[in-house]
C-alpha cells in the first residue's frame, strides 16, 4: 500500500484545513486508516483512525470535537477534517494504515510522506 498525503499549509489560529491520504492499491477499503502528527522536537503521536466501514472512529484527547476523520473507499482516499486551530496543532502530518487500530505508532506498517500544518497565532 502506497499513501500520499497532501492538504497541509499556513493558516491562523480558528482556521480549518482539509487534508487528503490517497492510497494505491486495491486493498484500501481492508485497512484501518488513521492520521498521526510529529511537532518540532517531539515523538511521533497518535491523531485519530478510522475503520475500514469508516462506522468507528477514534481520536486523541487533544484534538477531540475539532477534528474529524473520514474515508471514502470508492476513491481509496482517507481525509482529516482540522477546525479551530491551535498554534499547538503545528507539525507535520503523517497518514498511515494498518490491519488494525492502534495508537502506538510500531503497529502501523504503511506512511504516507507527511505534509506540513503550520497554525499562526
Amino acid at each position: 500500500v502506497q499513501l500520499q498525503a497532501s492538504g497541509g499549509g499556513l493558516v491562523q489560529a480558528g482556521g480549518s484545513l482539509r487534508l487528503s491520504c490517497a492510497t494505491s492499491g486495491r486493498t484500501f477499503s481492508s485497512y484501518v486508516m488513521g492520521w498521526f502528527r510529529q511537532a518540532p522536537g517531539k515523538e511521533r503521536e497518535f491523531v485519530a483512525a478510522i475503520s475500514w466501514s469508516g462506522r468507528s472512529t477514534n481520536y486523541a484527547d487533544s484534538v477531540k470535537g475539532r477534528f474529524t476523520i473520514s474515508r471514502d473507499n470508492t476513491r481509496n482516499t482517507a481525509y482529516l477534517q482540522m477546525n479551530s486551530l491551535k498554534p499547538e496543532d503545528t507539525a507535520v502530518y503523517y497518514c498511515a494504515a494498518s490491519p488494525a487500530v492502534s495508537p502506538a505508532t510500531s503497529s502501523w506498517p504503511y506512511w504516507g510522506q507527511g505534509t506540513l500544518v503550520t497554525v499562526s497565532s
